[in-house]
C-alpha cells in the first residue's frame, strides 16, 4: 500500500524514548482502537513494513524522542483452508468468541501431513466468515493452541477486536488455563512450581526443550492422587503461567516425570501401555478449565470440560 491513509504514523515522545518500537507501537495501536498485538507488529517489523526515514527498522530498535515511524498494514490474505463439516463440541459461543472442547487426536491448524480434519476447518464451516484474521491464513481465529493428542478447551475469536483483546491476557495472566495429567513417578512435593526457559531443542528441531536461551516459562502443579501399582504414577493438576509450545510436556519431562503416553518426551512404551493396549493414544493430558475476560463485556468467564472417557479409564485401571 503506497498511500499513507493505509498506514499508521507514530511519533515518539519523551515517554517513549528508550522503548522497543514493537512495544510502543502496540500501545499506540491499542489507544487508537486498532487490532494489532505486539507479536503482530513484531512480524510486520520483520517483514520490513515499519520504516523510519524510509528505511525499515530492526526488530529490536529502541526509540528516540521525535522518531517518526510509518507502519504499513497489508491487506488480510484470503484463507486457503477449506471448511469441513466436522461436528464440534461447542461449550460457549457468542458474537465475539467460541469455546470448543477439542477431542484427542484432532489437529488445531493445518500443518504438513495434516491438511484436512483440523479444528480450523471445522470452525470455518461452523462460523462461516466470522473468524478473526490475525492468526494468518492457516489458523484464523485461533488465540491459543493445544497439541493434537491433548483434549480439552480451546478458545477462538470471531473478529479481530476480540482476538486482540484475548491475545493480551496470555501475557498478563488474566487468561488462566488448567490441565489434568497422569505422569510417571511420584513428584517430590504435593504442590510445586517448575520454572525453566523453553526453546527449540538443539538436537531435534521437531522438539522443544529446556534451554538456557529459551523463553521464560513457569508451570504450577498439584498432586491429586498417587498410584502405587508397580511403578508409581501420579494424577496431577497443572496451571500455566506462560503458554510455550509443549510447555507442560517439556517441564514434566525436565523434572523427571514425563506424561504417561508421551513418546516424544519420554513417557511412552510403559509397562502400563503394554498391559492395556489401545487405551492411550498419545500423552494423557486434558485442558479442563479455561478462564478469560470477555472482550466486549469485561466479564470474567470460566468454562470447564469433563475428562475424556479414555482418561477416566486410565484412572480406573491404575486404581485397580
Amino acid at each position: 500500500m503506497d498511500d499513507l491513509t493505509d498506514a499508521v504514523v507514530f511519533t515518539a515522545s519523551d515517554e517513549n524514548s528508550g522503548m522497543r518500537a514493537d512495544a510502543a507501537l502496540a500501545g499506540f495501536c491499542a489507544e487508537e482502537g486498532l487490532s494489532l498485538t505486539r507479536s503482530a507488529i513484531a512480524k510486520l517489523i520483520s517483514d520490513g513494513l515499519v520504516t523510519k526515514n524510509g528505511s525499515p527498522i530492526q526488530k529490536n530498535y529502541k526509540l528516540s524522542r521525535g522518531d517518526v515511524l510509518i507502519l504499513t498494514v497489508p491487506e488480510p490474505e484470503a484463507c486457503d483452508v477449506a471448511p469441513e463439516n466436522i461436528p464440534l463440541d461447542v461449550v460457549y459461543e457468542d458474537g465475539d468468541v467460541i469455546v470448543v472442547n477439542k477431542p484427542q487426536g484432532m489437529v488445531v491448524h493445518p500443518a504438513p501431513g495434516h491438511a484436512t480434519g483440523t479444528l480450523v476447518s471445522a470452525l470455518l464451516y461452523h462460523c462461516g466468515d466470522s473468524l478473526s484474521g490475525i492468526g494468518g491464513v492457516t489458523r484464523p481465529g485461533i488465540v491459543h493452541r493445544i497439541d493434537r493428542d491433548t483434549s480439552g478447551l480451546i478458545c477462538a475469536a470471531k473478529n479481530d477486536a476480540a482476538h486482540a483483546s484475548l491475545a493480551l491476557p496470555l501475557k498478563d495472566h488474566s487468561m488462566a488455563r488448567t490441565y489434568e495429567a497422569i505422569c510417571l513417578g511420584r513428584l517430590p512435593a504435593d504442590e510445586g512450581r517448575i520454572e525453566a526457559p523453553i526453546g527449540r531443542s538443539r538436537t531435534d528441531r521437531k522438539k522443544m526443550a529446556v534451554v538456557s536461551d529459551g523463553r521464560p516459562a513457569a508451570t504450577n502443579y498439584r498432586v491429586l492422587r498417587v498410584f502405587e501399582n508397580g511403578s508409581a504414577m501420579s494424577h496431577v493438576e497443572l496451571k500455566l503461567e506462560t503458554g510455550r509450545t509443549h510447555q507442560i510436556r517439556v517441564h514434566m519431562a525436565h523434572v523427571g516425570h514425563p506424561l504417561l503416553g508421551d513418546s516424544v518426551y519420554g513417557g511412552g512404551s510403559t509397562v502400563f501401555e503394554k498391559h492395556h493396549p489401545g487405551v492411550l493414544a498419545g500423552q494423557c493430558l486434558h485442558a479442563k478449565e479455561l478462564t478469560f475476560i470477555h472482550p466486549s463485556t469485561g466479564e470474567k468467564m470460566t468454562f470447564s470440560a469433563p475428562r475424556p472417557a479414555n482418561f477416566d479409564r486410565v484412572i480406573e485401571l491404575l486404581g485397580n
